[in-house]
């Protein structure tokens, strides 16, 4: 029997409870994979509520991290005793799981299993946005703005745009998380809880505006992160921690500067195996060369897994958060 924390109705975090669930044993192309880390992501909270509409019920969570225990008929290029981790697949907030390997790929020695499970759904949604989505915007020397700097997309987007040679602005929304966005890359930090964001930026670039903006809250910065756009902009919308953007007319965006948007996805620069083993092995590569740094901000038990959700809706936590099965 494995410890799952399971949903079977929509609903606040008190709709998740704690159950028992038997595994069974792997069938054709399945592993057994018994977790030591679990990823808390924010799409956790769109899946718990219904934003995200998911079969139920289920165990919620997206990404782990953990040690292959046993291997059904038929599976290649994986072994019992395997350090694996994984995004995407719905279902992680749970002791062991039953799963195919498409979207499991091996830890690397140098990270740790707590590493993995932290940043695997954030780290390759960092890659993809600055090394993919952004790139064609972007050359050295160029500063972009990051909404929700002191978050767990954030403190990684931080370090890695750094390292690739562009110049960060971050929001927050106290002073402590403005020191930890300086810590992790930022050359700039706005409060908006006390600055006009659109004016700082405005200063910042001497009136020019931004070539890209990065946001992941949604409904409360939309407004602000065309405004912060330079003529021809790019507004990479890959969130809605703060709610869904209403829908807009196109010609907003005609008449803020022909900008340009998208609203991206994990899922679609990792839909292929090839591109999901890129993507993990440039993300370990930017962890074993000390680039970008992973601190694990908060530990949750399984069984506390509502209480998570309450911290990180309530912008409790800060950086990775992990739950420990």
């Amino acid at each position: 029997m494995s410890k799952s924390i399971l949903m079977h109705e929509n609903g606040g975090p008190e709709k998740m409870v704690l159950e028992d669930v038997e595994v069974g044993k792997p069938g054709p192309g399945q592993v057994k994979v018994r977790h030591t880390a679990i990823g808390l992501n924010f799409i956790d909270v769109y899946t718990r509520s219904g934003l995200y509409q998911t079969p139920l019920p289920n165990a919620v969570g997206r990404e782990a991290a953990g040690v292959i225990v046993e291997v059904g008929p038929r599976v290649r290029g994986f072994k019992k005793g395997d350090r694996v981790a994984y995004c995407g697949v719905l279902g992680a907030y749970c002791q062991e799981r039953l799963m195919g390997t498409e979207q499991l790929v091996k830890v690397p020695k140098g990270v740790s299993d707590e590493q993995a499970a932290a940043i695997m759904l954030k780290g390759m949604t960092t890659e993809y946005l600055v090394d993919h989505c952004a790139k064609p915007w972007l050359k050295k020397g160029d500063i972009v703005l990051f909404h929700a700097a002191a978050g767990g997309v954030g403190l990684l987007f931080g370090q890695w745009a750094k390292a690739r040679g562009y110049k960060c602005i971050g929001t927050v929304s106290s002073p402590e998380k403005a020191k930890l966005a300086k810590k992790n890359g930022y050359k700039w930090v706005i409060d908006y809880t006390k600055e006009d964001v659109v004016a700082k930026v405005k200063e910042i670039t001497k009136g020019k505006g931004v070539p890209v903006v990065f946001d992941g809250v949604g409904k409360d910065t939309w407004n602000a992160s065309l405004d912060c756009l330079r003529p021809r902009g790019l507004l990479c919308s890959f969130g809605n921690a703060s709610g869904a953007v209403a829908p807009q007319p196109p010609g907003i965006l005609n008449t803020k500067g022909s900008l340009y948007l998208t609203r991206p996805s994990l899922g679609a620069y990792t839909a292929t195996r090839k591109d999901l083993e890129a993507s993990a092995a440039s993300l370990f590569r930017m962890v074993k060369s000390g680039k970008v740094k992973i601190a694990i901000d908060q530990r949750y038990p399984l069984a506390e897994a509502a209480q998570s959700h309450i911290d990180l809706e309530g912008r409790k936590t800060t950086g990775q958060t992990v739950l420990v099965p």
